[in-house]
Parts: structure tokens; C-alpha cells; sequence
């Protein structure tokens, strides 16, 4: 079916697999290490998958070293193995895990467990959800070792009509097997998102109505102060200062507020990163930049909501400001 599948107009590649990426499962199962004994209570485990021929390539998923699977990997063939990077980082180190050999904590159809020679190293993914690190992960073929249903992998450039293509060929193998729970990736990985993204956008919401309580605050803070010092600002304009002086006593002055303001959020917020390393993606919770981009937009906020006050100021009558005392 697959090589059906690859022979349709618009499909660059096809693959099977169990679990797939992104789709919120994931196996880990135990395995052994060739000349490496531990009890079985301190056994290692990792991220474990079935896939056919082509699946790395049809994912886009390079190759790293070794071979990929083939056709001649059968259930027949010696049992092999391919490892992602991470994998081989953390059990092999600085040897080379092509020909080591692993034992996993399963078998199928064979009566005893087989050691699997490592074949291959190909690179990281994420398997269960985007947010999280990648893990140690190995892959054998699905014709050696099938316990799972299996999906269907179609990369094409065609996503709306291939479905129905995809439908006729596994109808002309099996009328009886059903096509079902079809989406792209980009589906795959919205839902993948779903709740982080819904969590950000409220958090985004409350920063917008908190930005906006600064707003207002500093703004009714300043005109407060304005009208408080009418009069001193009609002596000061009585006696030859000039307009821009003025508001640039004012601007100081909510700039002052503000500055007192960052120092202790900026402080506040990095003893809080602790707090928050489990909550952010991608992002170093003491991230310089992301400081540095929030201060200047409170201190832009800040200029904004001291200039009306502050040019109401530069107005003041001289003379109506010393008769209204």
C-alpha cells in the first residue's frame, strides 16, 4: 500500500508509524545495553517507535549517520535498530553507536527477547507535545516487531484531495479497514499548543488591562500633581521660564515615578524567575532582552501618559493661576 501511496500525484512521501508525533502519546519502554549489567529495577527506558521504510524521510527527519530502514528489514532479517541523537549522546557518548547493541524490554513474535544492532542515528523530535525537551528515543521496524495500530504518514502538497485518493487505495487492499481521525500536521500541532496558547492569551490579557491600570494611574497621578502646583508653575512662567521647561519638570517627574517603579519590578521579577522557569517556553526566564523590552515600554507608556498633564502646564495662565490662590 505505502509504495501505492508514494506513486499518487502530489505525495513526495509515505510512511507508517506507531505513536505519531504530536498526537499526545508516547511509548517508553526499557531496554538493555550490550555489556552493560544492571538489575532489572534500575533498568534505562526511552521514548520507543515503529516505522516503516522512508518514515525519517518522509518527516524530514535527517539522517544523521548510518542507514535508514529497508524492505529487506523484515521480520525474517536480523533485528535492527536506529537511535536518535539525544540517545546517543547519553548512553554512548563520544563512541559510535553504529553495530553497538541494545535489548528492548519487549518481544513480538520472537520467543525470547533479540539484541537489535544499532543501524543508524537519525535526528531529535519532539514526540508527545512541542513545550516539551527532546528525549532519548529508538526506532525498529514495524515489520519486526508490530504492537500497536499504526498511522499513516502523507507528506503532499495536496492535503484536502489526497484524502479520498489515500481512501480508494487502502479500500482496494482491505474494504474493511477504515480510514478515520484524518488531520494535517498543522492540526496536529494547534492542538498540540491549545492549552499553552490559551493560557498565554489570558495572560496577555490581564498584562494589556494591567499596562492599562499603569496608564491610567500614572496619568491621574500626574494631573493630580499639575493641578496641585498650578500655581507654583504661574510663578515659574510669571518669572521668564520658558514652556519646554516646564514640561520638562513634569516629564522628570512621572519619569521619576516610573523609574522607582522598574527598579523594584526588575528586582521583584528576578527573584521570581525561579517561580516561572516552568511556565515559559524557549524563553530564559532572566531574559535580558525581554527585561529590557518591557522596561522600555513602560518607560514609553509613562512618557505618553505624563505629556497631556504635562502640557496643560505649559499653559497656565500666569496671572489666572496667582488670582485663583
Amino acid at each position: 500500500m505505502l509504495s501505492e501511496l508514494r506513486a499518487l500525484p502530489g505525495v513526495e512521501g509515505a510512511a507508517a508509524t506507531a505513536p505519531l508525533p504530536l498526537s499526545g502519546s508516547r511509548y517508553s519502554i526499557s531496554f538493555q545495553q550490550s555489556g552493560v549489567q544492571r538489575p532489572p529495577s534500575e533498568r534505562l527506558s526511552a521514548d520507543f517507535g515503529m516505522v516503516s521504510p522512508g518514515y525519517f524521510r518522509t518527516l524530514h527527519v535527517p539522517l544523521v549517520r548510518g542507514r535508514d530502514f529497508s524492505g529487506a528489514d523484515g521480520d525474517a532479517a536480523p533485528r535492527v535498530v536506529i537511535v536518535n541523537e539525544r540517545f546517543a549522546r547519553q548512553y554512548f557518548g563520544d563512541a559510535d553507536p553504529i553495530g553497538q547493541r541494545i535489548k528492548p524490554g519487549l518481544s513480538t513474535t520472537e520467543k525470547e527477547t533479540p539484541w537489535r544492532q544499532i543501524v543508524g542515528v537519525v535526528g531529535d523530535i519532539r514526540q508527545r507535545t512541542l513545550s516539551e525537551e527532546s528525549r532519548p528515543a529508538y526506532f525498529v521496524p514495524y515489520a519486526q516487531g508490530l504492537i500497536s495500530p499504526l498511522y499513516l504518514v502523507v507528506r503532499t502538497n495536496n492535503a484536502t484531495g489526497i484524502v479520498e485518493d489515500v481512501r480508494r487505495t487502502l479500500a482496494r487492499k482491505d474494504p474493511e479497514l477504515a480510514l478515520h481521525d484524518v488531520k494535517t500536521m498543522e492540526e496536529y500541532v494547534a492542538t498540540s499548543v491549545a492549552t499553552p496558547r490559551f493560557q498565554t492569551l489570558l495572560l496577555a490579557l490581564f498584562a494589556v488591562v494591567g499596562l492599562a491600570l499603569t496608564a491610567i494611574g500614572l496619568y491621574g497621578v500626574m494631573a493630580y500633581g499639575v493641578a496641585q502646583r498650578t500655581r507654583e508653575f504661574g510663578i515659574r512662567l510669571a518669572l521668564g521660564a520658558r514652556p519646554g521647561e516646564v514640561l520638562g519638570l513634569v516629564l522628570r517627574g512621572g519619569l521619576t515615578l516610573v523609574a522607582a517603579g522598574l527598579i523594584v519590578g526588575v528586582v521583584g521579577g528576578a527573584l521570581a524567575t525561579r517561580l516561572l522557569g516552568s511556565g515559559v517556553y524557549g524563553v530564559d526566564p532572566l531574559d535580558p532582552p525581554t527585561f529590557a523590552g518591557v522596561s522600555a515600554m513602560l518607560v514609553a507608556v509613562a512618557v505618553m501618559a505624563s505629556y497631556v498633564p504635562a502640557r496643560r502646564a505649559t499653559r497656565v495662565d500666569p496671572i489666572a493661576a496667582l488670582r485663583a490662590e
